[in-house]
């Protein structure tokens, strides 16, 4: 299993929305950088996911999970360059994790939402999957 994280703005798509959405999830649409279109393209179902609050709240809020392989992005229906997964909520964090705690940790130091905090969907290292999980009181992963 491999590990991502998601940014949406909150008041664009919120956890709360996300989650709503059930186990049937959501497409997550609208990404229009190949980097973040590549780290889809690379996703595994089951693969997990936090979901982060950008701009608003800058904080991890939730887990999701890959619930459908990349696909063409309905919201690009002329342009096959544009490919997305679906994701559904599986958790929220007891304690959501700001950016600036994570700034903060030092075993953080090398996460992309730390050295390339712009990239909307970037990779998560094992080890900083636990470290965040920790943070958001969820223990051992």
């Amino acid at each position: 299993m491999r590990y991502w994280l998601f940014k949406s703005e909150p008041d664009v798509w919120s956890w709360d929305q996300q989650v709503a959405r059930g186990a049937a999830g959501e497409e997550w649409t609208g990404v229009r950088n190949y980097q973040a279109r590549n780290n889809m393209r690379a996703m595994a179902l089951g693969d997990r996911g936090f979901f982060y609050h950008s701009n608003i709240g800058k904080a991890v809020v939730g887990i999701v999970e890959v619930s459908a392989l990349v696909r063409p992005d309905s919201t690009a229906p002329d342009d096959p360059r544009w490919e997305c997964v679906h994701i559904r909520a599986l958790m929220p964090l007891p304690r959501p994790v700001p950016l600036d705690l994570c700034k903060a940790d030092p075993r953080l130091g090398d996460m992309a939402l730390v050295t390339n905090s712009r990239l909307s969907v970037q990779p998560v290292s094992a080890a900083e999957w636990a470290v965040v999980c920790e943070l958001g009181g969820l223990g051992a992963p």
